[in-house]
């Protein structure tokens, strides 16, 4: 039994080096980090950040470095180089990074598309049955570490990327659904099954939430009562379709202004509010910070971003001027 458990770890710590590496390689941004392939993002992380809200499209999340700490509820998840996440709904919940100095919080994310996974689940028999659940972690396997290994290697390359690619991301979604959180993804994507009448609705909110929804209106799409919608709502995402909602509209406000450059009163006419004090109130209570306070970090982390990409540059010049006096001579 100890044998097997410190096999596992050292497998882990092994596939989480290189995996890290590779992720090093391909994400030279802070944040959320676009690769060749438009459903995988590469995450980096340089310093720990407290807890504080984050919102996930569904998605499984592999580490090669770092820890991160999802909170929902009262529940816990840890997702780290042993540990992968798996969200089969698009979910707000608290999160917190931990990073060490000089090592920094790598990542990949991969989006679940709904199309792989009911094909994948017509050719798949005797799955084992489990409960549905909107995030779980779970450990990582070595055959699926190593898909994520050989996804990375592709995406270093537009052929193999747009050639390769597919066929790996449609291999690591088998992978996950033949582990024990595979029930949520499956869930999800059975049209009878109240998990995925919920999913159906988080679907219309992510992309109407600038619309004046109502609960009744969403509960009827669902098919269900008010009060049986209010049920399954809270038990697929630990909160009310109201605070779900207002949580989306203030992520997407916030997306809203670090990468088009709006202000307060421009992202909140965006996302649907119709009053600009009181969406900065409910973004400083949200956030713990206000809309210009936003912007202000967003600036700083901007320019150090720039001031890290100049400090390479300089370092590569005299590599490029000997390898220039080599090809000359």
């Amino acid at each position: 039994m100890l044998y097997s458990f410190l096999e596992e770890h050292l497998v882990a710590e092994s596939c989480g080096t290189r995996l890290a590496g590779l992720i090093d390689s391909l994400a030279k941004g802070e944040g959320r980090n676009p690769s060749r392939l438009e459903q995988v993002k590469l995450l980096r992380a340089s310093e720990s950040c407290p807890r504080g809200p984050s919102i996930y499209e569904p998605s499984i999340i592999i580490v090669g470095q770092g820890r991160k700490i999802g909170y929902l509820g009262e529940k816990v998840y840890v997702y780290d180089p042993s540990n992968y996440l798996v969200l089969s709904l698009p979910l707000p919940f608290e999160c917190q990074t931990l990073v060490e100095p000089g090592r920094p919080f790598l990542a990949i994310s991969i989006l679940m598309e709904g199309s792989v996974v009911s094909e994948l689940l017509e050719a798949m028999d005797d799955l084992p049955p489990a409960d549905p659940a909107c995030i779980c972690s779970t450990p990582l396997t070595e055959d699926l570490a190593c898909a994520a290994e050989r996804l990375l290697e592709c995406l270093a390359s537009e052929p193999e990327s747009r050639i390769l690619g597919p066929q790996i991301l449609r291999e690591i979604t088998y992978y996950v659904l033949k582990g024990p959180q595979g029930a949520s993804l499956r869930a999800a994507v059975n049209r009878s099954s109240r998990f995925a009448q919920i999913a159906k609705v988080l679907k219309r909110i992510h992309a109407e939430y600038n619309r004046a929804l109502q609960v009744e209106e969403l509960a009827r799409e669902a098919g269900m009562s008010v009060s049986a919608f209010h049920h399954n709502f809270k038990a697929a995402t630990s909160t009310s379709p109201v605070q779900y909602i207002k949580s989306v509209r203030l992520h997407k406000a916030r997306a809203l202004m670090a990468q088009e450059g709006l202000g307060a009163s421009g992202a909140s006419e965006r996302v649907g509010y119709t009053s600009a004090s009181q969406f900065s109130r409910e973004y400083k209570r949200f956030f713990g910070e206000s809309p210009r306070e936003s912007r202000e970090t967003e600036a700083r982390q901007g320019e150090t971003e720039a001031r890290q990409g100049e400090t390479e540059a300089r370092r590569g010049e005299p590599l490029a001027k000997v390898a220039l006096w080599a090809h000359t001579s």
